[in-house]
């Protein structure tokens, strides 16, 4: 089991706000799954304009949460650390409730298999119990570009 706060999952994943959307990670196995959550707050700047008078997380932020989510299963991987993962498929997704502002996204990510660096994960977020999101994602992870020190940058080598 391996616990990480948010200083932490900068030092693993290249994003930043806003569009960091994991805020803990509860549970990690390399390569295998990974327990988290993301809290909705009506501070997201994504909420002045979807819905103004009647705010929703959307579905693509739901999914993208997901997706970083997989990126911390995959990175914690000593081969894959520092790189970064793009994000090249959806299957099967499927929305089953609004999430809005105040819930907790909790996400379960599932690695479903993997060939050097192609991979795909099964995601699963919830809010109190209730399935909001299901989807598998497809992740490619390109050896030719990589984070230097954490920060964002990507370089052809």
């Amino acid at each position: 089991m391996a616990e990480m706060d948010i200083r932490q999952i900068m030092d693993i994943l290249p994003h930043r706000y806003p569009m960091l959307l994991v805020d803990r990670i509860i549970d990690l196995e390399p390569m295998v799954m990974v327990r988290g959550y993301k809290n909705i707050t009506f501070n997201e700047p994504i909420f002045t304009g979807h819905f103004p008078n009647y705010p929703v997380f959307p579905g693509v932020y739901q999914i993208e949460a997901m997706a970083q989510m997989g990126g911390a299963v995959v990175l914690r991987r000593g081969e894959f650390a520092r790189k970064i993962p793009y994000l090249v498929g959806i299957n099967n997704a499927k929305f089953r409730r609004p999430v809005i502002p105040g819930d907790r996204l909790d996400m379960e990510i599932r690695m479903l298999r993997h060939k050097r660096s192609i991979g795909w994960v099964r995601g699963e977020a919830s809010v109190d119990g209730q399935i909001a999101c299901i989807a598998e994602l497809m992740f490619s992870i390109n050896s030719n570009d990589r984070v230097i020190g954490g920060e964002a940058s990507v370089l052809n080598t």
